[in-house]
């Protein structure tokens, strides 16, 4: 070999090697991102719900970072990208043989493990056992998820070489999220009161402020969520199909906050003409919503799927709680309705449309069945094994008192805070009492 041959071959491998790092940093940075997710939850929920349960739900959203990395190292990530069959993957247990080149790749999806999980927290808000929220977390980030990953997006998953197609996880992620939280709300049955009209609104959250900021972070993490989806960034168009994929998930939440706000104000939604948590939630539905082929909408494809799934919506959040079913995050309904219309809209919607893509739709079909067949059968299993040993919901006088002090001994707000909060909700104090009410709503 010439001396011209060895600096031409020296030069590949140094482009490949820079290539390589690039695509790692990719991923990295948009994991740290993704990440930021966990922090809008947490926010969310603890604003979500009573202020005598926000440290319980903070420090769960705070653990499950550290307990889904340690099951997805120990089996995720084995059972996701491991080499085997078409069903599951059967190396990588603990890491023995992951290539160093492969941290990156594991990171990114680790994170996505720890969304899925994270979800299911807000449906079981205030009265879970923390031991159940130990065991569940463990098992949906380390077993069903990284199942339905090696599904989707292993190259010799059978729903990828059927022809299912799922961009950034709407069905494996969103869908499995919310079918989960169903039957985990379902097992724990309401929180005491829920559905007694006259404590309705001891139900309606304690802070405006930690749930808009909690949205805004989730926002943020989510155009991380489907950008980084690409899994690279040197390849010919990916900076195209990445800026494709962000701009249409701002586009799917604008259609989802359009659509909700021109049913409030027609007075379709209730007294409020302008509500603050079902527009959330509407947005947070039509970003999900464009999770199945985000890189390939086209700006008015987006938003008309956005506004879609604020249809879906509104007809869950009426639905879920007409069973009996508390879940105090909407996850159900933002999460599963999202993410199976996800799932379908992806032939509509796909350059050709649905004339030219009804295998797709086929594909899609049969794999949604198949996911929320998968979660239905492990949910109900692990909230069913929970329930049965009596682990999954915490006592009535525990939950009365609240999980704060009952499980953890630490309030999050002072002692005389706490108490004025429940008063204030215990007495009903409102601009009804005033009989400001219509004054107060009636802001055309």
């Amino acid at each position: 070999m010439n001396l011209t041959s060895l600096n031409n071959t020296t030069t590949r491998e140094e482009f490949e090697d820079l290539k390589n790092n690039v695509d790692d940093l990719f991923l990295i940075l948009n994991g740290v991102i993704v990440s930021i997710i966990q922090v809008g939850l947490a926010c969310l929920e603890a604003g979500c719900i009573q202020p005598k349960n926000v440290t319980n739900i903070l420090l769960k959203n705070v653990l499950d970072l550290f307990f889904c990395s340690i099951s997805y190292w120990l089996v995720g990530f084995g059972l996701a990208y491991g080499n085997g069959n078409p069903y599951y993957g059967v190396e990588y247990f603990a890491g023995v043989g992951l290539p160093e080149k492969q941290m990156a790749f594991w990171f990114f999806q680790f994170i996505f493990a720890a969304t899925a999980a994270t979800i299911i927290s807000g449906a079981v808000a205030e009265r879970c056992n923390f031991i159940a929220y130990i065991f569940y977390s463990t098992i949906i980030s380390g077993v069903t998820y990284p199942i339905v990953a090696h599904w989707v997006w292993s190259p010799n998953g059978w729903l990828n070489n059927l022809g299912y197609y799922d961009f950034s996880g709407a069905g494996a992620v969103h869908m499995l999220a919310g079918t989960c939280s169903f039957i985990a709300a379902l097992f724990l049955g309401p929180r005491i009161g829920r559905f007694d009209y006259l404590n309705e609104k001891e139900f309606k959250g304690h802070s405006m402020p930690l749930v808009a900021i909690g949205t805004l972070l989730i926002i943020t993490g989510f155009l991380s969520f489907n950008g980084g989806s690409q899994g690279h960034i040197t390849q010919p168009g990916d900076g195209i199909k990445v800026a494709k994929s962000i701009r249409n998930t701002i586009v799917g939440g604008s259609g989802g906050a359009v659509c909700i706000i021109i049913f409030a104000k027609a007075g379709l939604l209730g007294k409020s003409r302008w509500p603050f948590l079902m527009s959330i939630n509407a947005i947070l539905i039509g970003m999900v919503s464009v999770c199945g082929a985000v890189s390939d909408y086209t700006y008015i494809s987006s938003f008309v799927i956005g506004v879609i799934g604020c249809l879906v919506y509104i007809v869950l959040q009426f639905l879920v709680p007409l069973l009996h079913v508390d879940d105090p995050l909407e996850a159900t309904a933002v999460h599963f309705g999202g993410g199976l219309w996800g799932v379908i809209a992806v032939p509509f919607f796909i350059e050709g449309g649905i004339f030219e893509n009804i295998s797709q739709l086929k594909y899609n079909l049969i794999g949604a069945c198949a996911i929320i067949l998968w979660s239905l059968l492990n949910s109900i299993t692990l909230f069913g094994f929970l329930k049965v040993f009596d682990l999954l919901r915490v006592s009535k006088e525990k939950e009365l008192n609240g999980l704060d002090i009952s499980l953890h001994k630490e309030v999050a707000y002072p002692v005389s805070t706490l108490h004025v909060c429940e008063e204030n909700y215990k007495n009903n104090i409102s601009f009804t009492k005033h009989g400001l009410d219509n004054l107060a709503l009636d802001t055309r």
